[in-house]
């Protein structure tokens, strides 16, 4: 059993333990006798998380940065790379042949690291923020995971009227999305994210944007995901800042994959950025009817090593090794750009905003884009994507149109309000 898999295992069985324990003899010694062994378990937990630092930066607001030796990172508890040899830097980035024009009415955003303020990770580690003891609360809820898969696009099955509580799932999970022909094999790709701060109405909500690499299916349980992008995440970063996020997975969500690094599979190279942290957000966000800003996102396929690289902003960050995966281990079958809300399915319709919180009718500066959609094929070259497919579930809550420009290439935009009276 996986390292991931193991600590999970070990926190469901510590919960159930802990209100037996409770429930069993509701007195003082039980209660005193179950927090202590909470306490062992979080300290053994913390322990596994938390890899010994070569150096420590406090940052002004308030999170411990670890700088870890780059070959002791979390992605190394992963059974298939324990002889991994990292891969420092991408053999070749894709062609850029037939970028399009730079707009003058936009402003390319950079991730601002508050850590830095107080120092700078040596070469040859990784900043990694420091798992807390509240922060393992939330990993015995979730351990990183999504509830529900997101790329629904790419398993028509899912909608189906013998999927289990599927009207739930639908309201839990909501998509306005754009999808590549399903008849080719992609090798990565590339599309520049407006960046806002939506409103997101619950702690367990979110609202992202991001980009979708997949192979594989629902149906057979081995849907492989590659996932990038921006998101607001309350309960998983305790603030509504708009923040970088990763995540992947192998089964279709079901026991493998995590956001960033909580569990071990992605491989960080950048000693500048620490995913997921809470210092590591975009700054500034856009303003309705003001000033945009967006930030370029290229996930591709080495056409040597073979792993999945992560470039954001310009700057390479880290890869997924082939090695991890089964279906994705080779191409990709399908690729999806777009939104995504999340709130509990059953709490009804969400007001969580998607984007910009306006329908992609109001158009830019008011409305959420995606722009220079493109796709890397197999000669590694970048190339525009056409006859894409546009998905929107309940598009009077969330919406998504594309559209193709001398200026932005094949774009989309898309959000929405949710929760209105038009909306069910």
């Amino acid at each position: 059993m996986a390292p991931a898999a193991r600590t999970r295992v070990c926190l469901v069985a510590l919960v159930v333990a802990l209100a037996f324990l409770f429930l069993l003899d509701g007195g003082v010694h039980a209660a005193s006798s179950a927090a202590e062994q909470r306490r062992r378990q979080v300290r053994s937990l913390l322990r596994r998380l938390n890899k010994p630092a070569v150096a420590t930066i406090e940052s002004p607001d308030g999170d411990t940065i670890d700088c870890v030796d780059i070959s002791k990172q979390p992605a190394f508890d992963h059974p298939s790379l324990k002889n991994h040899t990292i891969q420092m830097m991408p053999s070749c980035h894709p062609q850029q042949g037939g970028l399009y024009n730079k707009s003058n009415d936009v402003a390319h955003s950079a991730l601002t690291q508050t850590w830095h303020q107080n120092g700078k990770c040596p070469e040859n580690t990784v900043p990694i923020r420091r798992t807390r003891e509240e922060d393992v609360l939330d990993i015995v809820q979730r351990y990183g995971r999504k509830k529900w898969p997101s790329s629904w696009s790419n398993d028509p099955n899912r909608y189906d009227d013998d999927v289990p509580d599927a009207a739930s799932v639908l309201r839990g999970h909501q998509h306005a999305i754009a999808s590549a022909p399903g008849d080719d094999n992609y090798y990565g790709t590339q599309a520049t994210f407006n960046l806002w701060e939506p409103t997101v109405e619950r702690n367990q909500g979110f609202s992202l944007a991001q980009l979708w690499i997949t192979s594989g299916s629902y149906a057979n349980n081995d849907l492989n995901t590659i996932e990038a992008g921006w998101q607001v995440y309350p309960g998983l970063y305790k603030d509504s800042h708009t923040r970088l996020f990763v995540y992947w997975t192998r089964d279709a969500y079901n026991k493998t994959g995590c956001y960033n690094l909580i569990c071990s599979g992605f491989v960080q190279t950048s000693n500048q950025i620490a995913i997921g942290a809470s210092n590591s957000y975009f700054s500034p966000v856009s303003i309705y009817g003001g000033s945009q800003y967006d930030i370029t996102i290229l996930v591709w396929k080495d056409p040597k090593q073979g792993n999945w690289w992560l470039q954001v902003g310009g700057q390479d960050l880290g890869y997924w090794p082939s090695s991890i995966f089964s279906k994705l281990s080779g191409s990709a079958a399908s690729v999806d750009w777009g939104g995504e809300v999340a709130s509990s399915p059953d709490a009804g319709q969400t007001s969580t905003q998607m984007g910009s919180g306006h329908f992609p009718d109001e158009g830019f500066s008011k409305a959420s884009y995606i722009k220079n959609i493109q796709l890397v094929d197999s000669t590694n070259s970048l190339k525009s994507a056409s006859g894409v497919k546009l998905t929107a579930k309940w598009p009077m809550c969330y919406n998504v149109q594309n559209g193709t420009s001398a200026d932005w290439g094949t774009y989309i935009f898309y959000g929405g309000p949710g929760k209105n009276p038009n909306c069910p």
